[in-house]
C-alpha cells in the first residue's frame, strides 16, 4: 500500500457469517467502511477491538457505514476452525458481517491479511465512500479518534484528503516497535518480513 489513500483490492474471503450473501468492496461503494481484522484467540481483539466494532455498528446507520469483521488467522491454525468461529460469534453476540480470510495453505498469514499489509490483530481499516483508505491502524485505537474520523467521512464529500492531519489521523497508524506474539493489547506477526516474503511468492 504505497499510496496511503489508494483503493484496496477485493478481500479474499472463503466464508461469510452474519450476512445472507457475500459482500464485496465494490458493492459497498457509496458507504463508509470500517473493516476490523481480528483473531478469536487475540486478547486485545476480545477485550476492546471487537466490542468497539460492535459499538460502532450500533451507533451509525447501516445506510451510511458498513461495519465488517475479517477473521485473519496467522497462528494456532488448527483450532481456528469455522465451527469454533460460529460458536465464538454466537456466544459474544457479534452482530456485524464477518468474513473468514482465505488461508494461504502454507500455515502463514491469511491472504487478505498479507494483501492489505496487516501487521497483526486487532487491525482497523477505514475507507471513505469512494473506497479510499483513510485509516490503516494496528492495535488499540481511542473511541473518540475513530468516531471523529467516521463522523467526518459520513458527513459528506467536503472532507478533503489533507483534512486527516487536522484530526491527527494518518493512513498508516501503527504502534512504535514491532509487536511479536500476543500481548494484552494486540497479537503481532512474528516478523514483518513474513508479509514481504509472502507477497513475493
Amino acid at each position: 500500500m504505497n499510496d496511503p489513500h489508494s483503493a484496496l483490492p477485493e478481500w479474499q474471503v472463503s466464508t461469510w457469517l452474519n450476512t445472507p450473501r457475500p459482500l464485496t468492496l465494490q458493492g459497498l461503494r457509496g458507504r463508509v467502511v470500517l473493516l476490523h481484522s481480528f483473531q478469536m484467540l487475540c486478547p486485545g481483539c476480545v477485550a476492546y477491538g471487537l466490542p468497539q466494532t460492535e459499538r460502532v455498528r450500533r451507533a451509525f446507520p447501516e445506510s451510511d457505514l458498513a461495519v465488517i469483521g475479517l477473521h485473519t488467522v496467522f497462528e494456532h491454525h488448527a483450532v481456528m476452525t469455522i465451527e469454533a468461529l460460529r460458536a465464538f460469534i454466537h456466544e459474544y453476540r457479534w452482530s456485524f458481517p464477518i468474513g473468514v480470510d482465505e488461508p494461504d495453505g502454507r500455515g502463514g498469514p491469511s491472504l487478505t491479511m498479507t494483501l492489505y499489509g496487516l501487521r497483526g490483530t486487532p487491525s482497523c481499516l477505514v475507507l471513505d465512500r469512494q473506497g479510499r483508505v483513510r485509516m490503516h491502524h494496528f492495535g488499540q485505537i481511542d473511541d473518540l479518534v475513530l468516531g471523529a474520523l467516521l463522523g467526518r467521512l459520513i458527513a459528506g464529500p467536503s472532507l478533503r484528503l489533507d483534512d486527516d492531519a487536522a484530526l491527527g489521523i494518518h493512513a498508516d497508524q501503527t504502534p512504535t516497535g514491532d509487536a511479536v506474539g500476543c500481548a494484552p493489547g494486540s497479537c503481532g506477526l512474528p516478523c514483518d518480513a513474513s508479509i514481504a516474503d509472502a507477497r513475493s511468492k
